[in-house]
Protein backbone atom coordinates (compact mmCIF):
# COMPACT_ATOMS: atom_id res chain seq x y z
CA UNK A 1 0.00 0.00 0.00
CA UNK A 2 2.25 2.11 0.84
CA UNK A 3 4.58 1.37 -2.11
CA UNK A 4 1.77 2.30 -4.57
CA UNK A 5 1.08 5.68 -2.47
CA UNK A 6 5.11 6.32 -3.04
CA UNK A 7 4.65 5.52 -7.18
CA UNK A 8 1.45 7.83 -7.18
CA UNK A 9 2.85 10.45 -5.69
CA UNK A 10 6.03 10.43 -7.89
CA UNK A 11 3.89 10.26 -10.81
CA UNK A 12 2.23 13.38 -9.89
CA UNK A 13 5.53 14.74 -9.10
CA UNK A 14 7.36 13.42 -12.43
CA UNK A 15 3.98 15.24 -14.30
CA UNK A 16 4.36 18.02 -12.96
CA UNK A 17 7.67 18.86 -13.90
CA UNK A 18 8.18 17.14 -17.08
CA UNK A 19 7.14 20.00 -20.19
CA UNK A 20 7.16 16.32 -22.59
CA UNK A 21 3.92 15.21 -20.62
CA UNK A 22 1.39 18.12 -20.81
CA UNK A 23 -2.24 17.42 -20.15
CA UNK A 24 -4.85 18.32 -23.28
CA UNK A 25 -6.08 21.82 -23.38
CA UNK A 26 -9.51 21.97 -21.98
CA UNK A 27 -10.40 24.27 -24.95
CA UNK A 28 -10.21 22.47 -28.49
CA UNK A 29 -7.40 23.40 -30.99
CA UNK A 30 -9.33 24.74 -34.09
CA UNK A 31 -8.70 23.58 -37.35
CA UNK A 32 -10.38 26.16 -40.40
CA UNK A 33 -9.84 24.45 -43.79
CA UNK A 34 -10.45 27.09 -46.98
CA UNK A 35 -10.64 25.90 -49.84
CA UNK A 36 -10.54 28.30 -52.53
CA UNK A 37 -13.37 28.59 -55.16
CA UNK A 38 -14.76 25.35 -54.78
CA UNK A 39 -18.61 24.34 -54.88
CA UNK A 40 -21.21 22.83 -53.19
CA UNK A 41 -21.70 20.17 -55.42
CA UNK A 42 -17.84 19.39 -55.77
CA UNK A 43 -17.55 17.40 -52.88
CA UNK A 44 -19.19 13.60 -53.17
CA UNK A 45 -20.73 14.11 -49.31
CA UNK A 46 -22.69 16.42 -50.80
CA UNK A 47 -23.31 15.80 -54.26
CA UNK A 48 -23.99 12.03 -55.03
CA UNK A 49 -23.46 12.52 -58.86
CA UNK A 50 -20.37 14.15 -58.19
CA UNK A 51 -17.97 12.95 -60.54
CA UNK A 52 -15.19 14.15 -58.32
CA UNK A 53 -13.80 11.58 -56.08
CA UNK A 54 -13.27 13.07 -52.51
CA UNK A 55 -12.82 10.01 -49.92
CA UNK A 56 -11.00 12.53 -47.08
CA UNK A 57 -13.89 15.19 -47.47
CA UNK A 58 -16.26 12.54 -47.33
CA UNK A 59 -14.90 10.82 -44.71
CA UNK A 60 -14.57 14.39 -42.47
CA UNK A 61 -18.61 14.69 -43.18
CA UNK A 62 -19.17 10.93 -42.24
CA UNK A 63 -17.43 11.34 -38.74
CA UNK A 64 -18.82 15.07 -38.07
CA UNK A 65 -21.34 17.02 -39.64
CA UNK A 66 -22.89 18.28 -43.13
CA UNK A 67 -24.61 21.90 -42.72
CA UNK A 68 -26.31 22.09 -46.42
CA UNK A 69 -27.21 25.96 -46.03
CA UNK A 70 -24.37 27.25 -44.93
CA UNK A 71 -23.04 30.69 -46.75
CA UNK A 72 -19.85 33.03 -47.33
CA UNK A 73 -20.68 36.66 -46.78
CA UNK A 74 -19.80 37.44 -50.39
CA UNK A 75 -19.72 35.14 -53.51
CA UNK A 76 -16.03 36.12 -54.59
CA UNK A 77 -12.96 35.82 -52.36
CA UNK A 78 -12.27 39.33 -50.59
CA UNK A 79 -15.66 39.89 -48.94
CA UNK A 80 -15.70 36.46 -48.22
CA UNK A 81 -12.45 36.52 -45.91
CA UNK A 82 -13.15 39.52 -44.26
CA UNK A 83 -16.63 38.16 -42.50
CA UNK A 84 -14.54 35.10 -41.62
CA UNK A 85 -12.08 36.88 -39.81
CA UNK A 86 -13.91 39.68 -37.94
CA UNK A 87 -17.34 38.42 -37.91
CA UNK A 88 -19.21 41.52 -39.56
CA UNK A 89 -20.75 41.77 -42.85
CA UNK A 90 -18.18 43.08 -45.58
CA UNK A 91 -21.03 46.09 -46.75
CA UNK A 92 -20.54 47.49 -43.61
CA UNK A 93 -16.55 48.05 -44.22
CA UNK A 94 -16.37 51.64 -45.49
CA UNK A 95 -12.50 51.78 -45.73
CA UNK A 96 -10.54 50.05 -48.78
CA UNK A 97 -12.79 47.35 -50.32
CA UNK A 98 -10.06 46.51 -52.55
CA UNK A 99 -6.36 44.77 -51.20
CA UNK A 100 -4.21 46.49 -54.28
CA UNK A 101 -5.17 50.12 -52.45
CA UNK A 102 -4.44 48.67 -48.84
CA UNK A 103 -5.58 46.85 -45.63
CA UNK A 104 -8.87 45.87 -45.62
CA UNK A 105 -9.47 45.12 -41.66
CA UNK A 106 -9.16 48.33 -39.64
CA UNK A 107 -6.18 48.16 -37.37
CA UNK A 108 -8.09 48.03 -34.53
CA UNK A 109 -10.74 45.59 -35.27
CA UNK A 110 -10.77 42.68 -33.74
CA UNK A 111 -10.38 39.14 -35.59
CA UNK A 112 -10.88 35.96 -34.64
CA UNK A 113 -7.01 35.17 -34.30
CA UNK A 114 -7.08 38.82 -31.54
CA UNK A 115 -10.06 37.32 -29.90
CA UNK A 116 -8.46 33.23 -29.55
CA UNK A 117 -5.18 34.96 -28.76
CA UNK A 118 -6.22 36.58 -25.86
CA UNK A 119 -7.86 33.84 -24.56
CA UNK A 120 -5.01 31.90 -24.52
CA UNK A 121 -4.38 29.98 -28.27
CA UNK A 122 -1.39 30.19 -30.52
CA UNK A 123 -2.56 31.14 -33.79
CA UNK A 124 -0.96 30.75 -37.35
CA UNK A 125 -2.17 31.22 -41.36
CA UNK A 126 -0.91 29.36 -43.77
CA UNK A 127 -1.82 30.22 -48.03
CA UNK A 128 -4.05 33.01 -49.06
CA UNK A 129 -4.89 36.10 -47.16
CA UNK A 130 -6.15 38.70 -49.70
CA UNK A 131 -7.01 41.47 -47.60
CA UNK A 132 -4.77 43.65 -48.45
CA UNK A 133 -1.18 45.22 -46.91
CA UNK A 134 -0.18 48.93 -46.46
CA UNK A 135 0.87 50.04 -49.73
CA UNK A 136 -1.48 47.78 -51.21
CA UNK A 137 -0.03 46.30 -54.60
CA UNK A 138 2.86 48.34 -54.11
CA UNK A 139 5.49 46.16 -51.97
CA UNK A 140 8.67 47.09 -50.87
CA UNK A 141 10.52 44.02 -50.26
CA UNK A 142 12.79 45.27 -48.30
CA UNK A 143 11.05 46.03 -45.12
CA UNK A 144 8.27 44.94 -42.95
CA UNK A 145 5.17 44.22 -44.20
CA UNK A 146 2.34 45.73 -42.68
CA UNK A 147 -1.34 45.33 -41.98
CA UNK A 148 -1.03 41.92 -42.79
CA UNK A 149 -1.46 38.82 -40.54
CA UNK A 150 0.56 39.31 -37.49
CA UNK A 151 -1.10 42.79 -37.18
CA UNK A 152 -4.74 41.41 -36.88
CA UNK A 153 -4.00 38.94 -34.50
CA UNK A 154 -1.67 35.35 -36.02
CA UNK A 155 1.08 34.56 -34.32
CA UNK A 156 2.94 33.50 -37.74
CA UNK A 157 1.86 33.62 -41.20
CA UNK A 158 3.21 31.87 -44.19
CA UNK A 159 1.42 32.09 -47.58
CA UNK A 160 0.97 34.85 -50.43
CA UNK A 161 -1.10 38.09 -50.30
CA UNK A 162 -3.46 37.23 -52.80
CA UNK A 163 -4.71 34.78 -55.52
CA UNK A 164 -2.30 32.25 -57.34
CA UNK A 165 -3.42 34.48 -60.61
CA UNK A 166 -2.45 37.67 -59.22
CA UNK A 167 1.06 38.73 -59.24
CA UNK A 168 3.52 39.86 -57.96
CA UNK A 169 4.24 36.11 -57.35
CA UNK A 170 6.03 35.55 -53.64
CA UNK A 171 5.78 33.90 -50.33
CA UNK A 172 5.57 35.82 -47.24
CA UNK A 173 6.88 34.56 -43.85
CA UNK A 174 5.37 36.45 -41.16
CA UNK A 175 5.76 40.52 -42.39
CA UNK A 176 8.33 39.54 -44.39
CA UNK A 177 9.01 38.72 -48.43
CA UNK A 178 11.48 35.16 -48.35
CA UNK A 179 12.26 36.15 -52.01
CA UNK A 180 11.84 39.54 -54.00
CA UNK A 181 9.07 39.17 -57.28
CA UNK A 182 12.49 40.18 -59.34
CA UNK A 183 11.68 38.42 -62.24
CA UNK A 184 8.97 38.73 -64.98
CA UNK A 185 6.15 35.43 -65.86
CA UNK A 186 4.10 35.75 -68.87
CA UNK A 187 0.50 35.36 -68.97
CA UNK A 188 -0.49 31.47 -69.21
CA UNK A 189 -3.95 30.08 -70.15
CA UNK A 190 -5.65 26.58 -71.16
CA UNK A 191 -6.73 26.38 -74.86
CA UNK A 192 -9.65 24.07 -74.62
CA UNK A 193 -11.14 26.11 -71.35
CA UNK A 194 -12.50 29.84 -71.17
CA UNK A 195 -10.03 32.90 -71.10
CA UNK A 196 -9.97 32.68 -66.72
CA UNK A 197 -9.96 29.30 -66.46
CA UNK A 198 -7.43 26.70 -66.70
CA UNK A 199 -3.83 27.11 -65.91
CA UNK A 200 -4.70 30.56 -66.14
CA UNK A 201 -2.65 33.31 -64.78
CA UNK A 202 -1.54 36.92 -65.06
CA UNK A 203 1.52 38.40 -66.36
CA UNK A 204 3.51 39.80 -63.93
CA UNK A 205 6.20 40.10 -61.44
CA UNK A 206 7.45 36.65 -59.87
CA UNK A 207 9.95 35.90 -57.12
CA UNK A 208 12.84 33.61 -58.94
CA UNK A 209 11.87 30.45 -57.51
CA UNK A 210 8.31 30.53 -57.00
CA UNK A 211 6.56 28.04 -58.97
CA UNK A 212 2.72 28.08 -59.08
CA UNK A 213 2.35 24.07 -59.34
CA UNK A 214 4.19 24.36 -56.05
CA UNK A 215 1.60 26.69 -53.85
CA UNK A 216 -0.78 23.51 -52.82
CA UNK A 217 1.98 20.88 -52.46
CA UNK A 218 3.92 23.57 -50.26
CA UNK A 219 1.24 24.82 -48.05
CA UNK A 220 -0.28 21.62 -46.97
CA UNK A 221 3.61 20.67 -45.88
CA UNK A 222 2.97 23.43 -43.91
CA UNK A 223 0.15 22.98 -42.04
CA UNK A 224 1.37 18.93 -41.47
CA UNK A 225 4.83 20.94 -40.26
CA UNK A 226 2.24 23.32 -37.61
CA UNK A 227 0.57 20.39 -36.75
CA UNK A 228 3.48 18.51 -35.81
CA UNK A 229 5.38 21.17 -34.00
CA UNK A 230 2.19 22.05 -31.74
CA UNK A 231 2.38 18.54 -30.40
CA UNK A 232 5.91 18.47 -29.85
CA UNK A 233 5.55 22.02 -27.97
CA UNK A 234 6.60 22.06 -24.53
CA UNK A 235 3.57 25.05 -24.02
CA UNK A 236 0.20 23.77 -23.21
CA UNK A 237 -1.49 26.51 -25.14
CA UNK A 238 -4.70 25.33 -27.34
CA UNK A 239 -3.96 26.59 -31.48
CA UNK A 240 -6.00 28.13 -33.90
CA UNK A 241 -4.63 26.64 -37.21
CA UNK A 242 -6.56 29.04 -40.69
CA UNK A 243 -5.34 26.75 -43.84
CA UNK A 244 -6.71 28.76 -46.53
CA UNK A 245 -5.49 26.86 -49.54
CA UNK A 246 -4.96 28.28 -53.34
CA UNK A 247 -7.19 25.79 -54.80
CA UNK A 248 -9.11 24.80 -56.68
CA UNK A 249 -9.13 28.69 -57.89
CA UNK A 250 -6.62 29.18 -61.02
CA UNK A 251 -4.43 28.59 -62.48
CA UNK A 252 -5.69 24.35 -62.22
CA UNK A 253 -2.38 22.75 -61.79
CA UNK A 254 -2.99 19.23 -60.59
CA UNK A 255 0.24 17.21 -60.20
CA UNK A 256 1.01 14.49 -62.27
CA UNK A 257 -0.50 12.20 -59.23
CA UNK A 258 -3.46 13.47 -59.92
CA UNK A 259 -4.01 14.02 -63.48
CA UNK A 260 -6.76 11.89 -64.93
CA UNK A 261 -7.63 10.92 -61.42
CA UNK A 262 -11.19 12.54 -61.95
CA UNK A 263 -13.96 12.83 -64.56
CA UNK A 264 -14.14 17.00 -63.98
CA UNK A 265 -11.49 17.78 -66.16
CA UNK A 266 -8.27 19.90 -65.08
CA UNK A 267 -10.72 21.18 -62.76
CA UNK A 268 -11.93 17.79 -61.46
CA UNK A 269 -8.19 16.74 -60.78
CA UNK A 270 -7.36 19.75 -59.12
CA UNK A 271 -10.54 19.46 -56.59
CA UNK A 272 -9.01 15.80 -55.92
CA UNK A 273 -5.89 16.98 -54.88
CA UNK A 274 -7.07 19.34 -52.68
CA UNK A 275 -9.20 16.36 -51.17
CA UNK A 276 -5.78 14.66 -50.68
CA UNK A 277 -4.12 17.63 -48.67
CA UNK A 278 -7.03 17.92 -46.84
CA UNK A 279 -6.41 14.11 -46.08
CA UNK A 280 -2.92 14.69 -45.28
CA UNK A 281 -4.04 17.48 -42.43
CA UNK A 282 -6.37 14.68 -40.76
CA UNK A 283 -3.50 11.94 -41.01
CA UNK A 284 -1.20 14.57 -39.39
CA UNK A 285 -3.68 15.00 -36.33
CA UNK A 286 -4.15 11.89 -36.22
CA UNK A 287 -0.32 10.87 -35.87
CA UNK A 288 0.04 13.96 -33.24
CA UNK A 289 -2.73 12.35 -31.12
CA UNK A 290 -4.36 15.63 -31.41
CA UNK A 291 -7.66 14.50 -33.26
CA UNK A 292 -10.09 13.90 -30.56
CA UNK A 293 -9.12 17.60 -29.09
CA UNK A 294 -9.48 19.50 -32.27
CA UNK A 295 -12.88 20.45 -34.00
CA UNK A 296 -11.91 20.88 -37.67
CA UNK A 297 -13.59 22.98 -40.05
CA UNK A 298 -13.78 22.36 -44.21
CA UNK A 299 -15.53 24.73 -46.37
CA UNK A 300 -14.81 27.26 -49.57
CA UNK A 301 -14.83 30.93 -49.80
CA UNK A 302 -17.14 31.00 -52.43
CA UNK A 303 -18.58 29.45 -55.93
CA UNK A 304 -16.83 27.44 -58.41
CA UNK A 305 -15.66 29.06 -61.87
CA UNK A 306 -17.65 26.52 -63.87
CA UNK A 307 -19.99 27.53 -66.96
CA UNK A 308 -23.65 25.84 -68.07
CA UNK A 309 -21.32 24.10 -70.88
CA UNK A 310 -18.75 23.10 -68.74
CA UNK A 311 -21.45 21.06 -66.88
CA UNK A 312 -22.60 19.75 -70.04
CA UNK A 313 -19.56 18.71 -71.51
CA UNK A 314 -18.35 16.72 -68.01
CA UNK A 315 -21.74 16.21 -66.94
CA UNK A 316 -20.96 17.75 -63.58
CA UNK A 317 -22.58 20.27 -61.79
CA UNK A 318 -19.73 22.21 -59.61
CA UNK A 319 -22.45 23.72 -58.01
CA UNK A 320 -24.86 21.15 -57.12
CA UNK A 321 -28.33 21.83 -57.56
CA UNK A 322 -28.07 25.92 -57.14
CA UNK A 323 -28.28 27.87 -59.73
CA UNK A 324 -25.13 30.52 -60.76
CA UNK A 325 -21.44 30.06 -60.12
CA UNK A 326 -18.71 32.24 -58.22
CA UNK A 327 -19.30 35.83 -58.03
CA UNK A 328 -23.35 35.57 -58.50
CA UNK A 329 -26.10 36.62 -56.35
CA UNK A 330 -28.00 33.24 -56.85
CA UNK A 331 -26.54 30.44 -54.38
CA UNK A 332 -24.08 28.72 -56.62
CA UNK A 333 -22.03 32.03 -55.99
CA UNK A 334 -22.46 31.97 -52.11
CA UNK A 335 -23.43 28.53 -50.74
CA UNK A 336 -20.80 26.60 -49.47
CA UNK A 337 -20.06 22.47 -48.27
CA UNK A 338 -19.17 23.30 -44.83
CA UNK A 339 -18.27 20.67 -42.43
CA UNK A 340 -17.43 20.23 -38.65
CA UNK A 341 -15.63 17.62 -36.81
CA UNK A 342 -15.16 17.19 -33.39
CA UNK A 343 -14.98 13.23 -31.56
CA UNK A 344 -17.26 12.91 -29.13
CA UNK A 345 -18.80 16.36 -28.94
CA UNK A 346 -20.04 17.41 -32.61
CA UNK A 347 -22.58 14.38 -33.68
CA UNK A 348 -21.25 11.97 -36.47
CA UNK A 349 -22.78 11.65 -39.54
CA UNK A 350 -25.43 14.36 -38.53
CA UNK A 351 -26.85 16.70 -41.03
CA UNK A 352 -27.78 19.94 -40.45
CA UNK A 353 -30.53 22.29 -42.81
CA UNK A 354 -30.14 25.41 -40.53
CA UNK A 355 -28.94 28.60 -42.17
CA UNK A 356 -25.56 30.06 -41.15
CA UNK A 357 -22.79 32.42 -42.15
CA UNK A 358 -19.09 32.59 -42.40
CA UNK A 359 -19.42 35.67 -40.31
CA UNK A 360 -20.70 33.17 -37.00
CA UNK A 361 -17.24 31.67 -36.59
CA UNK A 362 -16.37 34.72 -34.78
CA UNK A 363 -18.89 33.92 -32.07
CA UNK A 364 -18.62 30.43 -31.80
CA UNK A 365 -15.31 30.16 -31.14
CA UNK A 366 -15.02 33.01 -29.11
CA UNK A 367 -18.05 30.76 -26.72
CA UNK A 368 -15.46 27.43 -27.29
CA UNK A 369 -12.45 29.50 -25.65
CA UNK A 370 -14.43 30.91 -23.05
CA UNK A 371 -13.99 34.29 -24.67
CA UNK A 372 -15.87 37.51 -24.20
CA UNK A 373 -16.48 39.15 -27.19
CA UNK A 374 -15.76 42.75 -27.34
CA UNK A 375 -18.66 45.24 -27.59
CA UNK A 376 -16.62 47.04 -31.43
CA UNK A 377 -16.92 42.61 -32.44
CA UNK A 378 -18.66 39.93 -34.60
CA UNK A 379 -21.73 42.64 -35.13
CA UNK A 380 -23.20 39.92 -37.69
CA UNK A 381 -21.79 36.51 -35.79
CA UNK A 382 -24.27 34.07 -34.25
CA UNK A 383 -22.50 31.15 -31.79
CA UNK A 384 -23.49 28.36 -33.56
CA UNK A 385 -21.62 26.04 -30.34
CA UNK A 386 -25.55 24.63 -30.01
CA UNK A 387 -26.26 23.34 -33.85
CA UNK A 388 -22.60 22.09 -32.92
CA UNK A 389 -22.93 19.87 -30.26
CA UNK A 390 -26.46 18.85 -31.31
CA UNK A 391 -28.46 21.00 -28.90
CA UNK A 392 -31.93 21.24 -29.86
CA UNK A 393 -33.57 24.98 -30.29
CA UNK A 394 -37.22 25.71 -30.43
CA UNK A 395 -36.37 29.03 -32.86
CA UNK A 396 -33.17 29.03 -35.51
CA UNK A 397 -29.77 30.42 -34.76
CA UNK A 398 -30.78 32.87 -36.92
CA UNK A 399 -33.00 34.87 -38.05
CA UNK A 400 -31.82 36.16 -41.20
CA UNK A 401 -28.42 36.19 -43.41
CA UNK A 402 -27.03 38.92 -45.66
CA UNK A 403 -24.81 38.01 -49.00
CA UNK A 404 -23.27 40.00 -51.33
CA UNK A 405 -22.58 39.48 -55.45
CA UNK A 406 -19.24 40.12 -56.95
CA UNK A 407 -21.07 43.66 -58.39
CA UNK A 408 -21.99 44.51 -54.53
CA UNK A 409 -25.73 43.75 -55.05
CA UNK A 410 -26.90 42.68 -51.40
CA UNK A 411 -28.86 39.41 -50.59
CA UNK A 412 -31.36 38.96 -47.94
CA UNK A 413 -32.58 35.46 -46.59
CA UNK A 414 -35.07 34.55 -43.88
CA UNK A 415 -36.60 31.29 -43.57
CA UNK A 416 -37.11 30.04 -47.17
CA UNK A 417 -37.40 33.59 -48.51
CA UNK A 418 -34.80 34.66 -50.66
CA UNK A 419 -34.88 38.43 -51.98
CA UNK A 420 -32.24 40.03 -54.72
CA UNK A 421 -33.08 43.74 -55.78
CA UNK A 422 -32.51 43.47 -58.80
CA UNK A 423 -33.03 41.58 -62.20
CA UNK A 424 -29.66 39.26 -63.37
CA UNK A 425 -27.59 37.40 -61.78
CA UNK A 426 -25.62 40.49 -60.08
CA UNK A 427 -22.06 38.50 -60.80
CA UNK A 428 -20.55 36.27 -63.54
CA UNK A 429 -23.35 34.81 -64.79
CA UNK A 430 -24.53 36.39 -67.91
CA UNK A 431 -26.39 38.51 -67.79
CA UNK A 432 -25.27 40.21 -64.57
CA UNK A 433 -27.82 42.78 -64.35
CA UNK A 434 -31.55 43.19 -66.17
CA UNK A 435 -33.22 46.60 -66.74
CA UNK A 436 -36.62 46.13 -65.44
CA UNK A 437 -39.71 46.19 -68.70
CA UNK A 438 -42.60 48.48 -67.84
CA UNK A 439 -44.80 46.92 -65.88
CA UNK A 440 -42.71 43.86 -64.80
CA UNK A 441 -40.41 42.49 -61.86
CA UNK A 442 -37.75 45.17 -60.42
CA UNK A 443 -35.99 42.27 -58.69
CA UNK A 444 -36.00 38.70 -57.74
CA UNK A 445 -38.11 36.77 -55.02
CA UNK A 446 -37.39 33.02 -54.63
CA UNK A 447 -39.14 30.46 -52.65
CA UNK A 448 -35.84 28.09 -51.95
CA UNK A 449 -38.23 25.45 -49.98
CA UNK A 450 -40.43 24.97 -53.32
CA UNK A 451 -37.76 26.41 -55.40
CA UNK A 452 -34.31 25.53 -54.64
CA UNK A 453 -33.23 25.96 -58.52
CA UNK A 454 -34.31 29.51 -58.29
CA UNK A 455 -36.31 29.41 -61.29
CA UNK A 456 -39.53 30.93 -60.20
CA UNK A 457 -39.43 34.51 -59.74
CA UNK A 458 -42.44 35.38 -57.30
CA UNK A 459 -41.60 39.27 -56.58
CA UNK A 460 -44.91 40.08 -58.73
CA UNK A 461 -47.26 38.13 -57.17
CA UNK A 462 -46.03 38.37 -53.51
CA UNK A 463 -44.94 42.10 -52.90
CA UNK A 464 -45.49 42.28 -49.33
CA UNK A 465 -42.76 39.50 -48.87
CA UNK A 466 -40.73 41.90 -50.80
CA UNK A 467 -41.73 44.91 -48.75
CA UNK A 468 -40.94 42.54 -45.55
CA UNK A 469 -37.32 41.63 -47.07
CA UNK A 470 -36.69 44.95 -47.94
CA UNK A 471 -37.49 46.41 -44.73
CA UNK A 472 -35.23 44.07 -42.92
CA UNK A 473 -32.00 44.86 -45.03
CA UNK A 474 -32.50 48.44 -44.34
CA UNK A 475 -33.17 47.47 -41.12
CA UNK A 476 -30.12 45.72 -40.92
CA UNK A 477 -28.07 48.40 -42.50
CA UNK A 478 -28.58 50.99 -40.59
CA UNK A 479 -28.89 49.36 -37.05
CA UNK A 480 -25.16 48.41 -37.88
CA UNK A 481 -25.53 44.87 -36.25
CA UNK A 482 -27.61 42.14 -36.85
CA UNK A 483 -26.40 39.81 -34.06
CA UNK A 484 -27.00 39.69 -30.12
Amino acid sequence: MIRNLLLFAFALAWTAVSPLIAAAPSKPNIVFILADDMGWGDPHCFNAESKIATPHIDRLAEQGMRFTDAHAAGAVCVPSRYALLTGRYPFRNTGFRNPTQGPLIEPERPTVATVLRGAGYATAIIGKWHLGFEGGDKFDYTQPLRGGPVDHGFDSFFGQHASLDIPPYFFIANDRCVEPASDTVAASSSPDWSPVQGAFWREGKIAPSFKHVEALPIYTRKAVDYIESRAQTTESKPFLLYLAFTAPHTPWLPTEAFRGKSLGGLYGDFVTQVDDAVGQVLAALDRAKLSENTLVFFTSDNGPVWYPEDVKKFGHSAAGPWRGMKGDAYEGGHRMPFIARWPGKVPSGATIAETICFSDMMATFANLAGAKLPANAGEDSFDLTPLLLGEKRPTPVRDALVSESSAGVLVIRQGPWKLIPQLGSGGFTKPSKIKPVPGGPAGQLYNLTDDPGEQRNLYAENPEMVQRLTALLEKIRKEERSAP
